[in-house]
């Protein structure tokens, strides 16, 4: 380790990179080795959303060096693969966060100088209009600089194909091992300004009139325009965009929270920038309970994921995890295509392997496939993308608070996301209920499901260590009892095998290799062990599944519930 750290200082020591960056490394060597080995130690990668990390320099840090790298391979790459075009195309995207802008200047001073049209957007965009701006200029890729909901010191580069979806391998890999034969030295800074074209106001129209399609119900919304919605961007990209498509859907009583509809890269007013956390909410609540409204949206800073709040049976507040959110929605689109006679014999919805079977079963009872993928949104797209003209895609679902419900974006979209829920809250009011008790009513039709997450923080190299030791001692020592109950099912998606522990069948379950394990119990409990691919966490996924037959059932078997994970997480040494 410490000859890798060495040969990379050193390297970027003898580049031409500016002085001020060779002052910055010099005072790591002086003050600061664990920082310096933290920022050198290894070459930032592709996960599941990209190239993410802590801003600063050194090899393992977001800065104009490494953005210039990844740049460079890129447009290598796409000059490769589409050499027979008469002009390459990419469209760059930003969100809010400190250096996000400065970053997409970078890229596309170097897209431009390898002879790359770029389309520049003028100001922060959400992640899923560029996504749209790809396939609607018809570009052959696209860079969005973000960092969805990491703390303010981090930042992070996404790479787009020309479908509008992230790149999957084999482009991913592909991609690396271009910047990989790169040094700082062949990077090409010289930015040909005839090359860069900036956009804006007219791709926001062409992808608000496209969002406006996706309302199932317009009628129904004509009935409830008043529905109080108080809306929180949380310092992002959704601070304009989101207000204008729920007023376009005819939504007249949108709320903002103000003090959080300032872009601001700092996150002041919250402790993480993430709709997950209940507390990002705690302002958009208090707002809630001034106006009495009736949900509560927020979205991340890059606008590609959405939380929502509800008011439970005592009429307080509450956040819904994304479970109970994508379910609603897969329950609100598909049973209202099938009463309008639109929903197709082909249709299908797509959701991540730890995102709840609910979803599953609400699609089953309307004979609707659901195709199970890797946790990621771009495995999401890739389905999408075979199945262009032989299936009719109704929705994609992400447990991590990501949809997407049409074709015309091919990312997780919170505005579209954010304007259906609305839309399921207007028709649930219309039918005499709340968003909460449409949840409890799914819940006794098609089965209670009670999911929790559980995070293990592990930051730098040593952290990077421990995770990985964490989940290959569950592979390499697999239980067969935890917390007493028979494991029945071991799936490890590294290797593609799901083995039955009953009758000793084993079977491939025909996806990507990932490092990803998933225990399925005796008493129907699954658990899901998963090391982030964005920041320095693994995660466990704890799933319930049981039947009530009534809402008052709820309670006591979300306690039942709740008991049993926590004997879980006990077991596995989790609290």
């Amino acid at each position: 380790m410490k000859e890798i750290v060495q040969s990379n200082v050193l390297a970027w020591m003898e580049s031409n990179i500016d002085q001020d960056s060779k002052n910055e490394i010099l005072n790591l060597l002086k003050n600061n080795e664990k920082e310096l080995v933290e920022s050198f130690y290894k070459n930032l990668e592709f996960g599941t959303g990209g190239m993410r990390g802590k801003m600063g320099v050194g090899t393992n840090r977001m800065n104009k060096y490494t953005i210039g790298l990844a740049t460079q391979g890129f447009a290598n790459y796409l000059k490769k693969n589409f050499k027979g075009l008469r002009e390459i195309k990419v469209v760059i995207a930003c969100d809010t966060r400190n250096n996000s802008k400065y970053f997409t200047q970078v890229a596309a001073d170097v897209f431009s100088a390898n002879n790359i049209k770029v389309y520049l957007f003028e100001e922060f965009r959400p992640t899923p209009e560029l996504s749209f701006a790809i396939r609607n200029l018809k570009a052959q890729g696209g860079v969005v600089v973000t960092a969805s909901h990491n703390p303010k010191e981090y930042n992070g580069y996404k790479v787009y194909w020309e479908d509008g979806a992230q790149v999957i391998a084999p482009h991913d890999k592909e991609i690396i091992n271009e910047v990989t034969q790169l040094s700082i030295n062949d990077i090409n800074f010289n930015s040909n300004k005839d090359k860069i074209q900036i956009i804006g106001d007219d791709i926001d129209s062409l992808y608000l009139a496209q969002l406006k399609e996706t309302s199932i119900n317009p009628e129904v919304i004509k009935n409830q325009a008043d529905l109080k919605i108080v809306y929180t961007p949380l310092h992002g990209t959704g601070t304009n965009l989101m207000p204008k498509a729920l007023h376009l859907f005819g939504f007249d009583n949108v709320i903002s929270v103000e003090s959080q509809s300032v872009a601001d890269g700092n996150f002041s007013t919250v402790k993480s920038p993430n709709p997950e956390n209940p507390d990002a909410l705690e302002l958009a609540i208090e707002k809630a309970i001034e106006k009495d409204a009736d949900i509560i949206l927020a979205t991340d800073p890059d606008a590609d994921r959405v939380g929502l709040a509800v008011k439970n049976s005592e009429g307080k507040f509450i956040l819904l995890n994304g479970n109970q959110t994508g379910s609603i929605l897969a329950y609100y689109i598909i049973y209202n295509l099938h009463h309008k006679n639109k929903l197709k014999k082909d249709s299908y919805i797509v959701k991540t392997v730890v995102t709840s079977e609910l979803i599953q079963d609400i699609a089953s009872k309307f004979n609707v496939e659901t195709v199970d993928v890797l946790t990621g949104f771009k495995y999401i797209a890739d389905i999408m993308r075979e199945r262009e003209v032989i299936g009719t895609f109704i929705g994609g679902f992400e447990e991590s608070f990501g949809y997407l419900f049409a074709n015309f974006v091919r990312d997780k979209d919170a505005i579209m996301s954010g304007c259906l829920i609305a839309e399921v809250a207007a028709w649930a009011k219309e039918n005499g209920k709340t968003l909460y008790e449409l949840l409890l009513d799914i819940y006794v039709d098609y089965g209670f499901y009670y999911e929790e997450l559980v995070n293990l923080v592990r930051e730098g190299k040593e952290g990077a260590v421990e995770i990985n030791e964490i989940i290959q001692n569950f592979r390499d020592d697999a239980p067969a009892l935890i917390n007493e109950v028979n494991v029945v099912i071991i799936r490890d998606f590294l290797t593609g095998i799901e083995s039955n522990l009953f009758n000793g069948k084993q079977s491939d379950m025909g996806l990507p290799s990932s490092n990803v394990l998933q225990f399925v119990m005796e008493d129907m409990t699954k658990i899901t062990i998963r090391p982030s691919g964005t920041e320095p966490k693994i995660k466990f996924y704890f799933s319930i599944k049981d039947k009530i037959k009534s809402r008052e059932e709820f309670y006591n078997a979300r306690q039942k519930a709740q008991t049993l994970i926590n004997n879980y997480k006990k077991y596995l040494k989790l609290v």
